[in-house]
């Protein structure tokens, strides 16, 4: 009975560990997560969208097998999931170009993202301003929506439903750390636990987040990932309750969208770069510098407005392309990554965790072809940039 070893059991972990419980159910599948809290993880901390509006097809692809399985997250999960809906409001999200050659750059996106079956529209300043009546666009030429598909929906909910169906067929999570992976040629022989000691195992997967580069150089391996900090404000506004509003991402930066009554906002500091892996302190001069500053020019209602609360998280960034790296290692026969998702691993968990089990008991992909993001790329330097970050 071959064992697999799962570092990080987040939503990731927790999604191979789903789908390889459910493709084969006798292998002995073990994830290790440090802290069973989830306080710090990307999962816990982040913004909980899905979208179709990428910018690279494979990313397209994934968000439709995404949205499916979390619109019917119950049926898939089952009564061991223990989370009958996520949630999910298809408020859409929204992006904003300034210029005519950028609305011409989004037409062709969203043919492209149409093709594939999203439902993204391009709208001119005049359509915007008459579906989104608060918006502020003298300066803005155009905007790419989509109306369904997108939206908002519970990150925890999805970690959690993953989990429990996964240790209800078996699957067994160990509160340590790994450290290290022992490295053998092109195979990894055994994992370095902070607690426990050396484990060996026949499979190891890196779904270690943004500290998964470590990992890898514990086995004299690369992998351009990196922790980045992004800061997310819970801004009160009672006279901007745009309820219905999208996910906005506005051209000066920040994005922002509705939350219960309130408003969550962010943006990318001007000098970004790798942050310590335990640093999680918000960057709070962002909101009087850059993003009040942002919303009060794009929507009516936030000349009054206050943050009552703000966090930090990490993307797990990578440096190359800012797309994932998954699969099976070149190098390495019995290494899987699930690594440097650069902001949008929560959405692209389900597609993901299914693929990498594809290829754990079939040999490849199945579902979708995923190879595009292989690591291969990164070895051979050659980027498939993804414009869309957010």
């Amino acid at each position: 009975m071959a064992e697999v070893l799962i570092a990080g059991g987040a939503v990731r972990g927790a999604s191979v560990a789903f789908w390889l419980t459910r493709l084969d159910p006798t292998l002995r599948v073990t994830v290790v997560e440090p802290d069973p809290s989830y306080a710090t993880c990307s999962t816990a901390l982040s913004a909980a969208g899905i979208r179709s509006q990428f910018t690279t097809e494979v990313n397209v692809a994934i968000s439709r097998f995404g949205i499916e399985f979390i619109r019917d997250f119950a049926r898939h999960t089952g009564p061991a999931g223990g989370v009958p809906d996520l949630g999910l409001r298809e408020n859409g999200y929204l992006f904003l170009t300034r210029t005519e050659a950028g609305a011409a750059q989004l037409e062709a996106l969203a043919a492209m993202q149409r093709r594939l079956g999203a439902a993204t529209e391009v709208l001119d300043r005049a359509v915007l301003a008459r579906r989104f009546p608060w918006m502020r666009l003298d300066d803005i030429a155009a905007g790419a929506f989509g109306p369904r598909d997108e939206g908002f929906f519970d990150n925890m909910g999805l970690l959690a439903g993953l989990k429990n169906a996964a240790r209800a067929a078996g699957a067994v999570w160990l509160t340590d750390r790994v450290l290290g992976l022992d490295r053998d040629g092109d195979r990894i022989t055994a994992a370095t636990l902070e607690t426990a000691g050396r484990r060996p195992a026949d499979i190891f997967v890196n779904c270690a987040g943004p500290r998964a580069a470590g990992l890898m150089r514990s086995a004299g391996l690369e992998l351009p990932v990196e922790p980045r900090k992004r800061t997310i404000f819970v801004v009160d506004a009672p006279q901007a309750r745009h309820k219905d509003a999208p996910l906005i991402v506005d051209p000066s930066g920040i994005w922002m969208r509705p939350e219960h009554g309130q408003w969550l906002a962010a943006t990318v500091p001007a000098t970004d770069g790798p942050c310590d892996p335990e640093d999680f302190t918000p960057q709070s001069a962002l909101w009087e510098d850059h993003v009040w500053p942002a919303l009060y020019d794009r929507a009516e209602g936030f000349a009054a407005a206050r943050v009552i609360r703000e966090w930090a998280g990490h993307y797990a960034y990578n440096t190359l392309d800012q797309n994932a790296i998954v699969g099976r290692h070149p190098l390495v026969a019995n290494l899987y990554l699930a690594n440097g998702f650069s902001g949008h691993g929560l959405q692209q968990a389900p597609a993901v965790g299914r693929g990498i089990a594809e290829q754990i008991v079939h040999g490849d992909w199945m579902t979708l072809d995923l190879s595009p993001l292989g690591m291969q790329r990164v070895l051979d330097g050659r980027p498939l940039a993804e414009a869309a970050i957010v």
